[in-house]
């Protein structure tokens, strides 16, 4: 297995290099005229390519972790439930604004506000735990010396 994954990332860095030479034996002029845009493509799709492999790959091995060690799901579990509960808490605190907002050429709707101000509050919140946290840790680690 190791063996194909480095053949595949060879094989996509060889891909990515000479697709990079091309681009850059284009000339500026010609990709700024657009007239050799079609470089940019394989580029793209190698890009896409990887970030998708890349993804796929920590699901997989975050997933198989989680499912062989319980207590790591338990604590998962629990990140993930408090986390829920956060945006639970700050979608209930918010409220709608009575405001009309423009959202480029369409109006903002008040659930789209509600939903705003329900990320703000729940942004507030995490920053005020994770300073609240970094405080305690400090004053522990002061203490315990």
């Amino acid at each position: 297995m190791h063996k194909i994954f480095k053949i595949l990332a060879a094989l996509l860095s060889l891909f990515g290099i000479i697709s990079l030479v091309r681009i850059l034996s284009a000339g500026d002029e010609a990709m700024e005229t657009g007239e050799k845009a079609g470089l940019f493509e394989p580029m793209a799709y190698t890009a896409y390519i990887i970030l998708g492999l890349v993804i796929a790959f920590v699901l997989v091995f975050v997933i198989k972790n989680l499912f062989t060690n319980t207590a790591t799901l338990k604590n998962t579990l629990i990140g993930v439930g408090a986390f829920v509960a956060v945006l639970v808490i700050a979608y209930v605190i918010s409220g709608g604004d009575a405001m009309a907002y423009k959202n480029g050429d369409v109006m903002a709707t008040e659930g789209e506000s509600h939903l705003v101000g329900a990320g703000l509050i729940a942004f507030y919140i995490l920053l005020a735990v994770a300073a609240i946290t970094m405080v305690f840790s400090g004053v522990k680690k002061v203490i315990s010396k």
